[in-house]
């Protein structure tokens, strides 16, 4: 007896997957909850098991997309058994030793016991022409020594004709280098990712404001305390603690940059789910640090590394992934400079960090070198003023350049 293993329901907005890669293959004996497949939906992927011990037998192919609820495999009872030994494969036939090359003079007696008079033979089996092809006009048709002296010139002059140079090809031009392509399915994420993208750009009025960082006391901070740090939570010291809290703390000062618009309300938020985005194997993903502003840099820094961890191996749930209400996005670990953003709809704002680069700058009336960030909020406009998006970035810029206010919370 057979058992039809479906598609199963993988959340309230997901109405089908792509089956990404076969674990088992096709006729594979497998165990109860084994894991035989993966499934990828626009948000996360996910494990197909057995769901009960048998024989595999596959029904949909890898990058197929499956409605939810659609039939992916069938277990057959039974299996398991002891491979046969293959036979044994039958001694190759010894190959019969090919047959001495004849001597011109046994291809002459073979040749004169016909038509060819001896001499005529002799020539004919020398220069390996074929009696056959010659006409002779001895008596009855007997091939002269004449005839094969004939024979034999005409066939010299048949390779000569052949070689006789064919009409030169049109010159083509050459171009250097490869010129193949490559096509790729589109993987349900990225499909999802770029239709959200798009609508964000066509449904948002999306705006970018920028700024600039001074690194040097966070980078001073985490000279000083990073070993001590380390000792005590167990976690690196990273930028993007830092960041993440100074967010937390902005957001309290300009609600609406931390809000979203649903209909024709607005809808405001007393806590801070963040958004980290992530480049994982398959595509950008943004797992969400939950109630953000009342963690430690401590926390917020563990909590980073598992969900960036959980990201490379494609082990991040939907409900990691979802409700998030601002997002951070670091480009410069990829060594941009500068960039504007795209929101995380339905969210209303994004910050962009980018890579620290030394530049002079005017300080106390004096160019000095110091390690400057650019960062970039893209907000949408039909929710953020601008006196607002101006203000939270300042904000968020004096807490960065003064660690002691997050703090301190002034």
């Amino acid at each position: 007896m057979s058992l039809v293993i479906k598609v199963p329901p993988v959340g309230e907005s997901i109405s089908e997957v792509t089956l990404s890669q076969w674990i088992k293959k096709d006729g594979d004996y497998v165990e109860m909850d084994e894991v035989i497949a993966e499934l990828e939906s626009d948000k996360a992927t996910f494990e197909l098991t057995a769901e009960k011990a048998g024989t595999l037998k596959t029904i949909a192919n890898e990058g197929d997309t499956l409605e939810i609820g659609a039939p992916v495999c069938s277990i057959e009872e039974g299996g398991q058994a002891e491979a046969k030994a293959a036979p044994a494969e039958a001694a190759p036939a010894k190959a019969e030793a090919p047959a001495p090359a004849a001597k011109a003079d046994d291809k002459a007696a073979t040749y004169a016991s016909g038509t060819p008079s001896p001499a005529a033979a002799k020539i004919l089996a020398e220069k390996g022409v074929d009696p056959a092809t010659v006409s002779g006009t001895g008596v009855g048709g007997r091939l002269t020594k004449e005839d094969a002296q004939k024979a034999e010139a005409g066939k010299a002059a048949a390779p000569a004709a052949a070689k006789a140079p064919a009409a030169a090809p049109a010159v083509k031009a050459v171009i250097p280098g490869s010129r193949e392509e490559r096509r790729e399915k589109m993987s349900s994420l990225r499909k999802t990712v770029a239709k959200r993208l798009v609508a964000v750009r066509n449904e948002t009025a999306m705006l970018t404001t920028f700024n600039e960082v001074d690194m040097q006391p966070i980078m001073d901070i985490r000279a000083k305390y990073k070993d001590k740090f380390k000792e005590k939570h167990g976690v690196g010291l990273g930028f993007m603690s830092f960041f993440t809290k100074a967010v937390c703390e902005a957001l309290k000062d300009f609600p609406s940059v931390n809000a979203r618009i649903e209909g024709e309300e607005i809808v405001f938020n007393d806590f801070a789910d963040i958004s980290i985005a992530v480049s994982a194997p398959k595509g950008l993903v943004v797992p969400v640090i939950r109630n953000a502003e009342s963690m430690s840099l401590a926390q917020i820094e563990a909590s980073v590394i598992e969900l960036a961890g959980k990201a490379r191996d494609s082990k991040l749930t939907l409900e990691e992934m979802t409700g998030g209400t601002f997002t951070i996005t670091n480009g410069g670990v990829f060594g941009s400079m500068m960039s504007t953003p795209i929101i995380n709809a339905p969210q209303s704002a994004i910050l962009g960090m980018h890579n620290i680069v030394e530049r002079p700058v005017a300080q106390n009336g004096q160019v000095v070198i110091r390690p400057i960030m650019y960062v970039a909020l893209s907000y949408d406009h039909r929710i953020i003023d601008g006196r607002e998006s101006v203000g939270f970035l300042v904000r968020v810029k004096q807490l960065l350049e003064d660690p002691a206010r997050l703090l301190l919370g002034v």
